[in-house]
């Protein structure tokens, strides 16, 4: 079956693993590396025959619209991240929606392509903050891609959907989600298929896990960065033994790791995976 490919468009400075040592201030005095890794990724895909969804960092778009064009150009979906990596779950409705106009704007500025899928920062939408998929739903977004249904010390809604479905609002609105992949593991919802989870399993791991949400009909959703494929990356000062982990640990083995699974399994992007995708509608967090 069609499993789903996404990357998330940002350099490595904006993650929350170093917002205690970057501010969004700074980012402009520092050394960016997105271009190239996009495009090694982009050469990756193209080898392959493999569209992906991309989720533009609207700031990213705003320095960089020749590459985000690029990327569309190519057949890849553009979609949202949001504009500056604020965590949604941290922000006013008011702000949230000020947020992403900003970043639909640099993206449909860079391209020409309003997008209609969003993923915000850091999975950072969350039960708490219902008027999220609804601020989503109301200025057209088809579908999110937000919520991971793990317990996490950053993020996670261990109740929130395990499956695409289509989310039936309290407004009356609708908008699809589509979740990071999980398997139950003796009772307990364990990530696969993106960002530090890809880097550090062993790939026969995630190969098996992917053949088993298969087995259910349901799609991995594999998601990477591109400063994960950047080994020359600069390396930040004063982190922990476990920030640094996160940051750098095994990004000398993920593209090998990417080249096997498009080698091994079909892909598609989420919107052309929600085009074909028939769901009874489900409530948040059931």
């Amino acid at each position: 079956m069609k499993n789903i490919l996404t990357v998330d468009l940002e350099d490595w400075f904006v993650v929350e693993n170093l917002k205690d040592n970057i501010r969004f201030e700074e980012w402009d005095e520092l050394p960016e590396r997105v271009v190239k890794s996009t495009n090694r990724l982009l050469e990756l895909f193209d080898y392959y025959d493999v569209r992906a969804t991309f989720f533009v960092l609207g700031w990213i778009a705003e320095k960089h619209p020749g590459m985000v064009h690029d990327v569309s150009s190519m057949g890849h979906e553009i979609a949202c991240h949001s504009y500056c990596h604020g965590r949604i779950d941290a922000l006013t409705e008011e702000q949230f929606r000020e947020d992403t106009r900003r970043a639909i704007g640099t993206i449909a500025e860079a391209c020409g392509v309003v997008p209609v899928g969003y993923r915000a920062p850091s999975w950072s939408i969350n039960s708490k903050i219902p008027w999220a998929l609804e601020v989503l739903a109301d200025m057209g977004f088809l579908y999110d891609s937000s919520v991971y249904p793990i317990k996490h010390d950053i993020y996670g809604e261990p109740g929130g959907p395990k499956q695409i479905v289509r989310l039936e609002l309290a407004s009356g609105r609708h908008i699809h989600e589509v979740p990071a992949s999980t398997i139950n593991i003796l009772g307990k919802n364990f990530p696969v298929g993106g960002g530090g989870y890809l880097r550090h399993s062993p790939f026969w791991f995630t190969k098996k896990m992917i053949y088993k949400l298969n087995d259910n009909n349901r799609p991995a959703v594999i998601y990477i960065h591109p400063w994960e494929i950047d080994t020359k990356q600069p390396r930040v000062n004063g982190l922990t033994a476990f920030q640094r982990y996160r940051q750098y640990g095994s990004i000398n083995t993920i593209e090998r790791k990417m080249e096997m699974l498009l080698q091994t399994f079909d892909f598609s992007t989420v919107k052309d995976y929600i085009k074909r995708l028939v769901r009874k509608p489900i409530g948040f967090g059931r």
